[in-house]
């Protein structure tokens, strides 16, 4: 029994951040019950494929049991109706207004269940000059700042390697909802969330936006201690043209470093203010670092207590031993799906449940 059982979700969301909140959710026991329109969550089509479905809709939707309604029909909206009878939580995320137009918004919802949960998602509110706006996670890391910040040296921002903002939508909505649930024990009463995609960013910038955050200029990376200014916080190239990490700030790692390399004399360098005070540490470490290959500073750095990685692809992050260790990949229904990220001790070995197929019966 999860810590969840008992708790019922009626999840319209799709694509990403909606479905990775239910998803949370049914992993640790909740009943979710996926609306769909009656083509599906586009998400079911996304390659790659295996064992019959996307990996990303199985890896998102899994535990859930899925029903495709078109909420225009007048038979749609009577058999939400009916699911939302006994729902503790609904979730959504279309663009704002949709939901009103439907007669699904949260003032109506609630008038009928005042003990629902209702958690909107969208990218930038329900309120205010921008909640019409369209966007995915791309535009917006671009309008939060972020992606001005993951940049190469020569300043050119890059599409991001994570969907920050979806993810982080999806990790505020879930604390949101619990913490709706755990209110809703003592008044009675359930509560409307919304959830912007650009306000679950900007706590995530505290420690790299401080000057900006404080009123002042916009930091640059190539200054920014975190964001490639310093030498022991930095990206080098290797002599195979892969790449590893120093990814620690601490002084006793880069005079453990040092040390091995015989150049103490650089230390002083390591606690020089980032960018151009740090810029004789960084050019002497890609110079050291592009003379062996990546594998071979790895068998180097084994006795070191330094915080050094290699930087992998998924392919080798995924095929690492410590993964199997804490069953962070599990194959099951003929598929691999990455496992639940939290785990509690007092539960018992988990396996993952299979993705819906689309219930189109109506």
């Amino acid at each position: 029994m999860g810590k969840l059982t008992g708790i019922k979700v009626v999840d319209l969301s799709l694509f990403l951040p909606g479905p990775m909140l239910s998803m949370m959710m049914a992993d640790h026991g909740a009943e979710v019950i996926k609306v769909e329109p009656p083509a599906g969550d586009p998400a079911r089509t996304m390659e790659p494929m295996e064992a019959g479905q996307s990996v990303w809709f199985r890896n998102l939707n899994r535990g859930k049991r899925s029903l495709a309604l078109d909420l225009k029909s007048d038979e749609g909206r009577a058999q939400l109706w009916d699911l939302l009878a006994d729902t503790d939580v609904m979730i959504e995320g279309f663009r704002p207004g949709v939901m009103k137009r439907l007669g699904f918004d949260y003032d109506t919802v609630s008038a009928r269940f005042p003990k629902i949960v209702y958690c909107s998602i969208s990218a930038f509110g329900q309120e205010g000059e921008m909640a019409h706006h369209p966007a995915h996670d791309l535009a917006v890391q671009a309008l939060s700042g972020f992606l001005s910040v993951n940049d190469g040296a020569d300043g050119t921002p890059v599409v991001p390697g994570v969907p920050s903002a979806d993810m982080a939508a999806g990790l505020n909505g879930l604390s949101a909802v619990l913490m709706a649930l755990i209110g809703r024990e003592k008044s009675g009463k359930g509560d409307y969330i919304d959830i912007a995609m650009f306000d679950s960013m900007l706590p995530w910038s505290a420690h790299t936006a401080g000057s900006a955050i404080a009123g002042g200029a916009s930091p640059r990376s190539q200054s920014q201690r975190s964001l490639g200014g310093a030498a022991f916080y930095n990206i080098y190239q290797t002599a195979d043209a892969k790449h590893v990490v120093l990814g620690a700030r601490e002084l006793k790692f880069a005079r453990n470093l040092l040390t091995a390399l015989e150049r103490l004399d650089l230390l002083p360098l390591a606690e020089a203010d980032p960018g151009a005070g740090q810029a004789p540490l960084i050019a002497y470490l890609r110079g050291t670092f592009v003379t062996k290959s990546r594998d071979e500073w790895v068998a180097w750095f084994a006795d070191k207590d330094v915080a050094f990685s290699p930087v992998l692809d998924f392919r080798e992050a995924l095929d690492q031993d410590f993964l199997r260790q804490r069953g962070l990949v599990i194959e099951a229904h003929g598929s691999h799906q990455i496992a639940r990220s939290f785990r509690f001790a007092s539960e018992e070995d988990w396996q993952p449940e299979d993705a819906p197929i689309l219930d189109k019966q109506q």
